[in-house]
């Protein structure tokens, strides 16, 4: 029988609340000091009550509430029955989060920080005071990070109904205000103008009383349909063999017809949205063959997505000071595939042998020495050096239709085309025999090696294939932009296609399209706004600070592969095992 050990009093417990206080009031100081509450103070989410700069600097006091009463499971060891412990404890830790801020206002006024800290401005004062006097702001910080402490506390103790309804509640209201300029488009083309009057107010942001209706309507609508939905759900999980085969079947096809019908309904500003999802949705396919499957940690994959679009530009384009063959689209996509395979032979070549990080530094290296390339006088004759190339045509499909960047919506069916082709060249490789070879090394290039798998040429083919999946983007963006310059293939491209792989899950096609669609949808990537335009000089910041909670609190990805999962688990799966006997 297992002996439940006496629950922590605070004067033992006292140390964890006033580390997970202090580190969440450091970085209150920095998120506030960083200017970003002020240029996110202009985006209202529901009016009149809270905008875009509140919300970030209440988060990590909730955050650091519900976090306070996270209990690690382990099977086969004793856990406490959550109760108002915990909410007690999440208001001391947000107290001092809080206070963070406060001491951060009272700074401000009293001392002129102007100097050191050049982002701080009288408006981020006026923000912290709500307009009033210091005292006020030292005691309204307190109560708030109190408040939204304890309220991350009492989440703990919600049954599981109540729990899975208050989230739901919560990311539907969200969402509505942050997709607000979406929602609003694509009513429009629905005829829906009437509901999204009365949804949202003239210069943005929820009604506070349409997001109470909202809220209890999708609370409503949560506890309803929870037991149906989990019906359906446990019914399709299991089916095997032929029937899985089917359903799974039937739901690529409702939402491929999804994806055909939305933009028919939407605007230029959804349509040019969802035509940039799409070319990462290619870009981190392709890298998700030599990361996520191969396990090759390559930094310079923007080097192949610049081959790909100077290629189709040079082809197609009559700006090629030295050769202007004018091909069609079609015929140009041939060469820059094979162009661009030959470009990932070349540089996969003579560093494959590499492991780890020396991989990763080299073809980092690679990457900027492509760019330099196009950039540099010895080859401007034949790419225009900085000038660029310009006046690139559009692509003309099978002289039915001329796509070009000034109709989003056929760019963005070219997208999708292209995205199902890649789609499924992924899903075929990945259960391949090629694709097992590449697993085996990703898990332990040594041991795939002693069993008589060839690592230098299954590697040297990852980066062949992850380079032509990549250069189908390259194509696109040349018709889509009409122009391409050395400045648009900064190395930060390649960092972010490899946050959106492994933010969406490693070796996963569905969490590599999931991540696409969140980060570039809802930020925007490194020149491609997103909806929420007000972060678009916080996006690396943000992509940073994910990209470290992702590898701290879940290393697999947000929709991980069940291998991967596995692999970074494989030792609580162990200790499990170890305690069951």
């Amino acid at each position: 029988m297992t002996t439940i050990p006496p629950r922590p009093t605070f004067t033992q417990d006292w140390l964890r609340i006033a580390r997970m206080g202090g580190i969440a009031a450091v970085g209150q100081t920095f998120i506030a000091l960083s200017n970003m509450p002020v240029r996110l103070d202009e985006r209202l989410l529901i009016k009149p009550i809270l905008s875009m700069g509140y919300l970030i600097l209440i988060v990590l006091p909730f955050a650091v509430g519900y976090r306070y009463g996270h209990q690690i499971k382990r099977e086969g060891m004793p856990t406490f029955t959550p109760s108002m412990y915990e909410v007690l404890g999440g208001a001391l830790s947000g107290a001092l989060a809080g206070g963070g801020l406060s001491l951060l206002a009272v700074l401000l006024r009293h001392f002129d920080l102007r100097d050191p800290l050049v982002n701080w401005s009288p408006i981020l004062l006026n923000l912290l005071t709500f307009g009033n006097a210091t005292w006020f702001a030292v005691i309204i910080w307190i109560v708030i990070g109190t408040g939204t402490g304890a309220a991350g506390g009492l989440l703990r103790l919600l049954g599981p109904r109540a729990y899975r309804t208050a989230i739901s509640v919560a990311i539907t209201v969200a969402s509505a205000a942050v997709l607000e300029s979406l929602i609003v488009d694509i009513a429009k083309g629905l005829g829906l103008e009437n509901l999204t009057d009365r949804l949202y107010a003239s210069r943005g942001g929820i009604e506070w009383l349409s997001a109470i209706v909202l809220a209890v309507a999708s609370g409503t609508l949560g506890v309803l349909g929870r037991g149906r939905f989990r019906q359906a759900k446990t019914q399709l999980s299991q089916l095997e063999g032929t029937a899985r085969t089917q359903a799974n079947a039937a739901l690529i096809a409702l939402t491929l017809a999804a994806l055909i019908v939305l933009p028919l309904f939407a605007g230029k500003l959804t349509n040019e949205l969802l035509a940039n999802v799409g070319i990462f949705v290619l870009l981190a396919l392709g890298l998700n063959i030599v990361v996520g499957l191969a396990g090759i940690l390559d930094l310079g994959y923007v080097a192949f997505f610049a081959v790909g679009t100077y290629t189709a530009a040079v082809l197609t384009a009559a700006t090629s000071p030295r050769i202007s063959p004018e091909m069609p689209w079609l015929l140009a996509l041939i060469f820059v595939v094979v162009i661009t395979g030959l470009v990932g032979l070349f540089i996969g070549a003579p560093v494959i042998r590499m492991r780890g990080d020396y991989l990763a530094i080299v073809t980092l290296g690679f990457g900027e020495i492509i760019r330099l390339l196009f950039l540099s006088d010895w080859l401007s004759g034949w790419f225009n050096g900085a000038q660029g190339l310009v006046q690139i045509p559009p692509a003309n499909i099978f002289g039915l239709t001329e796509i070009g960047g000034t109709e989003p919506r056929r760019v963005f069916y070219l997208v999708l085309a292209f995205c199902a082709l890649a789609i499924y060249v992924s899903w075929r490789l990945e259960r391949s025999r090629l694709g097992r070879a590449w697993m085996a090394v990703r898990e332990d290039e040594t041991v795939a090696e002693a069993m008589g798998i060839n690592t230098v040429n299954i590697k040297l083919m990852a980066f062949v294939v992850g380079a032509m999946l990549g250069s189908f983007s390259g194509a696109i963006v040349a018709v889509k932009v009409g122009s391409v310059f050395p400045s648009s293939f900064l190395i930060v491209v390649s960092m972010v296609i490899l946050v959106v792989v492994i933010f969406g899950g490693m070796g996963n096609i569905v969490g590599v399209i999931a991540g696409a669609a969140v980060l570039i949808g809802v930020l925007g990537g490194p020149r491609q706004p997103g909806l929420l335009a007000e972060f678009s000089e916080f996006k690396l910041l943000i992509y940073g600070a994910l990209l470290i909670w992702m590898m701290l609190a879940r290393p697999e990805g947000l929709i991980p592969s069940m291998r991967r999962s596995r692999e970074l688990h494989q030792h609580e799966i162990t200790q499990d095992a170890w305690l069951k006997n």
